[in-house]
């Protein structure tokens, strides 16, 4: 567990779960207590647990960036993150536009979707499965990419 707030309160949150024999499932619904102004009515323990959930259930299909060869790279970072950095070959929709764009996407190839730390590409792909493409989200997104060159 990294951070600067909070730490604690999850390393106990995960050493309680440990000790209960809970499984992702229970992080997802875990009730945890939260104070409006300071926190999310979910707390990062409940995000692990849905993370995990997704994978484990199917419904986050993922590929790492090892296994991205031969699918259509759709990136949904905003035109000045691409001034930045930009994946040479990949479309560039935006997600704000993703639903309006969705007849300029092949549904004959996979489509691998980033963004910066794939939160995006969590969004876009649930939108192309639910409109019939195959999509996988790209883990970790370009903060992977940019780990994993630097490495």
């Amino acid at each position: 567990v990294l951070g600067e707030d909070g730490v604690p309160k999850r390393i106990d949150s995960f050493a309680m779960a440990i000790q209960m024999k809970a499984t992702v499932y229970d992080l997802e619904e875990a009730e945890l207590t939260y104070a409006p102004p300071f926190g999310s009515a979910k707390d990062p323990v409940n995000f692990a647990g849905m993370v995990a959930g997704n994978l484990l259930r199917g419904d986050m299909p993922t590929v790492h960036w090892e296994g991205t060869d031969g699918g259509l790279l759709l990136d949904v970072r905003n035109p000045p993150e691409l001034a930045v950095e930009s994946v040479p070959g990949a479309v560039n929709i935006p997600l704000p536009q993703l639903r309006a764009r969705l007849g300029e996407l092949p549904r004959d190839r996979e489509i691998q979707v980033i963004c910066r730390s794939a939160v995006r590409a969590y969004y876009a792909t649930r939108i192309l499965l639910q409109n019939g493409f195959k999509a996988r989200n790209i883990v970790g997104g370009m903060l992977a990419r940019s780990h994993r060159a630097a490495n």
